[in-house]
């Protein structure tokens, strides 16, 4: 896998962005039935049944063990709990994609381990099933190990977008990339021979996918998150987006496409935490435009309606081809 040209500081991104930012609205999202704790770390919504619905993170303001819940909006526009539907305890940062007909749904499973202290350990988890109803678990990934994506290719293989970490990697996460078969060949030894891919982040920063979508038949796009932590000990987290162009085996360079002051004002789980935007997913429109569904300084969750991130990577897939 090629890249175009060598990475950026996230910061330097950031000025890139703001040169051009285009916010066309912003806007809280509410939810109902989870009075007490904080909802975030939101997927985009899912069709199921007909209906739209959100999954996302809820916990309390002083705990990172969190559930996630599945939401459906009501007439008022309140996100409520979807009766019906089970809620994944211990889950933490929702996705969902569609493969192969089924959705596949995961996130980042978290537990205590008795006997190192009662630290806190991970790995991420899949569930497959036609509706959400009938989900089940079928694979998991490697330990310690987040932003693992999928997303079904134009030759129904499945693409899998990693996040190695580590002294092999500078001590930060990466972003790989592997192509399976199929959905049962996910495992945590497949996933662990992703190929890292080239020039994502600056050295000392780090971030991972959180969506990927095939915006045409060579093309996919993919949403994510860059970061990296300040000399004051703050934490700052961007929306970034790049593509991946399978038939040139290359891919574009970041982009920053939404920051944490595009959104609206709040609190946030944690003073280091203010300055932190997490992307959940993005729904596109054929007008131009793309709601961006994000959590906020890990306390809320919020949606901005931008400029299409893809439309831009579709035209420098024409040029590139050039």
């Amino acid at each position: 896998m090629k890249s175009i040209c060598a990475a950026k500081p996230c910061e330097w991104l950031a000025q890139e962005y703001r040169q051009e930012r285009q916010v066309y609205h912003v806007e809280k999202i509410r939810f109902r039935g989870v009075e007490g704790r904080d909802v975030y770390n939101i997927a985009a919504p899912i069709v199921d049944g007909g209906r739209a619905i959100i999954p996302a993170r809820v916990e309390p303001r002083h705990s990172e063990f969190s559930e996630v819940i599945f939401f459906e909006e009501a007439e008022d526009g309140v996100w409520t709990v979807v009766e019906g539907l089970r809620t994944f305890r211990g889950l933490q940062d929702p996705f969902h994609a569609r493969i192969h007909g089924e959705i596949v749904f995961g996130g980042v499973e978290i537990w205590t381990n008795p006997f190192h202290n009662h630290e806190i350990e991970y790995r991420t988890v899949f569930y497959r099933g036609h509706s959400l109803a009938d989900l089940r678990l079928f694979a998991v990934g490697p330990q310690w190990m987040k932003d693992i994506r999928l997303v079904e290719l134009p030759d129904e293989r499945v693409g899998v977008f990693t996040r190695p970490n580590g002294a092999r990697y500078g001590g930060q996460a990466q972003i790989g990339w592997t192509v399976l078969s199929s959905l049962d060949e996910l495992s945590p030894e497949s996933i662990l021979r992703a190929e890292c891919l080239p020039d994502r982040f600056y050295p000392g920063e780090w971030g991972g996918v959180n969506e990927a979508q095939l915006i045409d038949p060579a093309t996919v796009g993919v949403l994510g998150h860059i970061a990296y932590r300040s000399e004051d000990g703050l934490l700052h987290y961007k929306a970034m987006c790049f593509s991946l162009h399978l038939n040139l085996d290359l891919v574009t360079p970041v982009r920053v496409i939404a920051e944490r002051q595009d959104f609206l004002g709040g609190e946030a789980k944690r003073p280091e935490l203010a300055d932190v935007v997490f992307s959940g997913g993005l729904v596109r429109y054929p007008d131009g435009t793309a709601h961006l569904y994000a959590g906020v300084s890990d306390a809320e969750a919020q949606r901005i309606l931008i400029p299409d991130p893809f439309a831009v990577t579709a035209s420098c897939a024409v040029e590139l081809k050039a």
